[in-house]
C-alpha cells in the first residue's frame, strides 16, 4: 500500500456549529475517522499546520504546506492536503508554483458541508483524493473534488454551495473518479524523482483592479502607489478604456526603478484574453510592452506573479518570460515576448 500524508489545515471539511456560525474545529485525526473505508486504499499518517477558515489564508500559511510536504517528501507516496474551498483554488495554483516537477503527487480538496453531518461531500471528496493520492500514475499538484481531478492551476470555484464547486478553466479535466473507480483522461509522464524544486520567496504586493465602466483614473494611480504589481481585469478579450490609458502610462514610467509594472487579464472566466484582437487593447499592449495573461485563471495569474517576484529575476523581460513559461499547465499559449 502507498504511504500518505493527509495535511489539516481547517476549512468547512473541518466544522463544527456554533451560536456564531461554522467554524474550524475537527482535527485531522477526526476527520479521517469519518472514512473508515480508507484503510483497503492506502496507509494514512495525519498532520496539521493550522485550522481555520480559509478566508483567512495567506502565504504564510502556504509556506507553512510547502515546508510539511518538503519534510515529509521522501518518506510518504503522496499527499492529501484539507482545505477550506473559498481560496482552495488560490492555495492549489501557489502549490503549483511552489512545489515544482513533483513526481509524488499533492492533492487538494476540501468539501461545501462539513464531514460530520449526515449529508456531506466531505467524505466523497476526502476518500477519492486518496484514491487519486495512491495511482501509480498520479503525480504534481491537482484538486480533487465534486468527482473530477483538477490541474493544481486551472481551477476556478463557480458555485457558492453546490457540490460541483469547482470547474476546470481552459483545460480538460485531469481524471474522473466515479464509484471509487479512477478514469484518466489526460497522461503525462513523471518527472525524475529527485527533480522536484520547492520555494518559498512570495511577494504579496500584488492588487487586482476589476474595470468597471466610468472607473475613476485615481483608484489606479492609488494601487500603483501601494503595489509592485497591478493586474488590470479588463474588459472582453483585453479591453482598456481610453481615458485610462495616459494614468496607466505614467504610473508604468514613473514605477520602472521600482521593478512596477503591470498585467492585464479578463473578467470573463473562459477563452482567455487577446488584446491584439481591438484597437482599445491592441494600441496600449504595443506602447506598454505589458504582460497578458491569455488563458490563465486569475488564481494562477495572482500566484505565479507573487512567485516570480519573489525570485532572483534582474529584469523586467526576464520576469515576462518566466511568466509566459508554462508551469504545472497553467498556460497552453505560446507567446512572443518581445
Amino acid at each position: 500500500m502507498k504511504k500518505i500524508l493527509m495535511i489539516g489545515t481547517g476549512g468547512t471539511i473541518a466544522s463544527l456549529k456554533t451560536e456564531n456560525g461554522l467554524t474550524p474545529g475537527l482535527t485531522t485525526q477526526d476527520i479521517l475517522s469519518y472514512i473508515p473505508a480508507v484503510e483497503h486504499i492506502c496507509e494514512v499518517e495525519t498532520t496539521q499546520v493550522c485550522n481555520l477558515d480559509s478566508t483567512n489564508v495567506t502565504s504564510d500559511h502556504w509556506k507553512l504546506i510547502v515546508k510539511t510536504i518538503e519534510d515529509n517528501y521522501h518518506r510518504f507516496d503522496g499527499f492529501v492536503v484539507c482545505h477550506g474551498t473559498d481560496t482552495l483554488a488560490y492555495t492549489a495554483a501557489a502549490l503549483s508554483y511552489m512545489v515544482q516537477d513533483s513526481a509524488k503527487p499533492i492533492v487538494v480538496t476540501g468539501a461545501q458541508k462539513p464531514i460530520n453531518l449526515d449529508v456531506t461531500d466531505g467524505k466523497t471528496n476526502l476518500l477519492d483524493s486518496f484514491i487519486y493520492a495512491s495511482d501509480d500514475d498520479a503525480w504534481n499538484v491537482n484538486i480533487v473534488f465534486g468527482g473530477k481531478v483538477i490541474a493544481g492551476t486551472r481551477a476556478k470555484k463557480e458555485r457558492a454551495k453546490s457540490y460541483n464547486a469547482f470547474a476546470s478553466i481552459n483545460y480538460p479535466y485531469r481524471a474522473i473518479i466515479q464509484d471509487g473507480r479512477l478514469i484518466r483522461y489526460i497522461y503525462q509522464p513523471k518527472p525524475s524523482d529527485d527533480a522536484v524544486k520547492f520555494s518559498y520567496n512570495m511577494v504579496e504586493s500584488v492588487c487586482v483592479l476589476k474595470l468597471t465602466p466610468g472607473i475613476k483614473p485615481e483608484i489606479m494611480k492609488f494601487l500603483f502607489e501601494h503595489h509592485r504589481c497591478l493586474i488590470i481585469e479588463s474588459f472582453g478579450v483585453g479591453g482598456v478604456p481610453g481615458y485610462l490609458v495616459d494614468t496607466l502610462r505614467e504610473e508604468i514610467e514613473n514605477g520602472k526603478e521600482q521593478g512596477k509594472f503591470a498585467v492585464v487579464t479578463t473578467q470573463v472566466a473562459n477563452e482567455g484574453s487577446d488584446m491584439t484582437v481591438y484597437e482599445v487593447g491592441k494600441r496600449i499592449k504595443q506602447e506598454l510592452g505589458l504582460i497578458e495573461s491569455y488563458d490563465m485563471t486569475l488564481e494562477a495569474t495572482i500566484t505565479k506573479l507573487m512567485w516570480i517576484m519573489g525570485q532572483d529575476v534582474s529584469s523586467y523581460e526576464e520576469m515576462k518570460k518566466l511568466f509566459y513559461k508554462p508551469i504545472n499547465f497553467d498556460t497552453l499559449i505560446q507567446k512572443s515576448i518581445s
